[in-house]
């Protein structure tokens, strides 16, 4: 515990927020270490991604893991539309995404099935749309759990509905090659478009090389009806 004392756990998390961003990162450590240590949500997730980004601090996925993991035995209940729910949520995707491959020289193994267990929770209970994208991946992968491409654009329509654009990219991808669900060459291209025009294509390239092969391979007439579906798609939007 910090030598530092604040006058409430509220206090410290304002401090910690504060010198974050004034750039003084081992003084938000301190102050976050204070209110993490009391269970404050925001606190241990915030702890969580520095440690996870190496952001003003070392380097250090087992902390991230262990401050990730605490948030999320204590938060698990926690209403799907309370205020604390995303970041919850993001803990759960972050234990998910650690669980796959595992902590090289630290008890966290790689275990596949556990990683399916996070990503199923987040996408169930407080439909996260990373954890439905990455739940998808392990569906069509056939990774911790049985190979089911239905069931995974399933999860990929439900992140792509609420402007995930990878899952936007990956379920018009399926769509178009028909591979394992029925193919709707136009509604994939919707897909696609609606992902390319939401990123920076060179941050995203594999985004953008989808697109551009969907839509140099198209005819005429699936490009039309591409176009009048993302139409009726943005209109039902507003």
């Amino acid at each position: 515990m910090p030598a530092t004392k604040y006058g409430s756990v509220r206090e410290a998390l304002r401090t910690g927020m504060r010198d974050y961003n004034a750039g003084d990162k081992l003084g938000a450590v301190q102050a976050l270490e204070y209110a993490a240590g009391q269970g404050h949500t925001l606190a241990l997730w915030k702890l969580g991604r520095m440690y996870a980004d190496g952001d003003g601090v070392q380097h250090d996925d087992l902390k991230a893991f262990e401050y990730f993991s605490k948030l999320a035995d204590q938060n698990a209940d926690e209403s799907p539309d309370s205020p604390n729910a995303p970041v919850i949520s993001s803990a759960f995707v972050a234990l998910g995404t650690y669980f796959l491959d595992g902590i090289k020289g630290t008890y966290v193994t790689a275990n596949p099935a556990r990683a399916v267990e996070m990503f199923n929770y987040a996408a169930s209970y407080f439909s996260d749309s990373n954890a439905q994208y990455n739940l998808a991946r392990l569906y069509l992968e056939g990774t911790g759990v049985e190979k089911d491409v239905r069931l995974a654009a399933r999860w990929l329509n439900l992140a792509a509905e609420k402007g995930h654009h990878a899952s936007q990219a990956l379920l018009g991808h399926l769509l178009i090659t028909g591979q394992g669900v029925p193919r709707q060459r136009a509604k994939g291209l919707m897909w696609l478009t609606l992902a390319r025009e939401s990123i920076d294509p060179a941050k995203e390239q594999w985004i953008a090389k989808l697109y551009d092969e969907a839509f140099s391979n198209a005819s005429d007439s699936d490009r039309k009806l591409a176009l009048a579906l993302l139409e009726q798609y943005i209109q039902s939007r507003h």
